[in-house]
């Protein structure tokens, strides 16, 4: 496993730097991991709908879960007023 990366384009030196400073007192190493950290999390999350659990939520079979909750148009969408 490399024990170096180097990186050369000024505008990313930059950015860790800054990030650096502000999160993690200076550490530039500390920085870049936050950042991988974070990327993995996105991408672990993008394609679950219960998080990374599967299984932990049952549905019963021909249940809809993209169905509408409500058997009847709400008020706002049908412009209707209601009477008080």
């Amino acid at each position: 496993m490399p024990q170096i990366v180097t990186i050369n384009r000024p505008d990313v030196i930059a950015l860790i730097e800054e990030v650096a400073e502000k999160l993690t007192r200076g550490n530039k190493t500390e920085a870049v991991a936050l950042g991988m950290r974070a990327l993995l999390q996105a991408d672990a999350r993008a394609g679950l709908l219960f998080g990374p659990h599967p299984g932990s939520v049952r549905v019963k079979p021909g249940m809809d879960l993209t169905a509408p909750s409500l058997d009847i148009e709400p008020e706002a969408q049908s412009g209707r007023e209601l009477e008080h």
